[in-house]
């Protein structure tokens, strides 16, 4: 066995690492602080977007979609897609327009849910 570390080896340290742990819970904090706005404009407990997947099955509920629906996100390229669907219905749910819905709450989430919970915009769900 060789003892030198391969950069294999360091990648996975970093990885594992209690500093890149610290940054993803802090990234999931705020993502959950702006997910709970969002769901308490559209009527549901705030306190559920802290809860992993729950947080997930409530963004499809509020979309317009049954619950049961949040199992196409395990599918590989059909959970891709279906994001973007999810967003589309969010942005709609809340009166903002497609380049909203796919820049804002597909790509970059977390500033799309705080926009939507401390903005104006009102949960209006439509029937699609």
């Amino acid at each position: 066995m060789n003892p030198s570390n391969t950069p294999m080896d360091e990648a996975v340290a970093a990885i594992f690492s209690g500093t890149t742990s610290l940054i993803v819970i802090a990234f999931y904090v705020v993502f959950a602080i702006a997910a709970w706005k969002m769901f308490s404009k559209a009527g549901y407990p705030g306190i559920l977007a802290f809860i992993p997947i729950v947080n997930v099955i409530l963004v499809v509920k509020i979309a317009g979609y049954s619950a049961w629906m949040s199992l196409l996100y395990l599918i590989p390229i059909v959970g891709f897609i279906f994001a973007i669907f999810v967003a589309l219905r969010l942005g709609a749910n809340f009166g903002k327009g497609g380049g909203f819905s796919v820049f804002l709450l597909w790509m970059f989430p977390i500033i799309g849910y705080f926009i939507i919970g401390l903005g104006d915009a009102r949960y209006q769900p439509r029937a699609h």
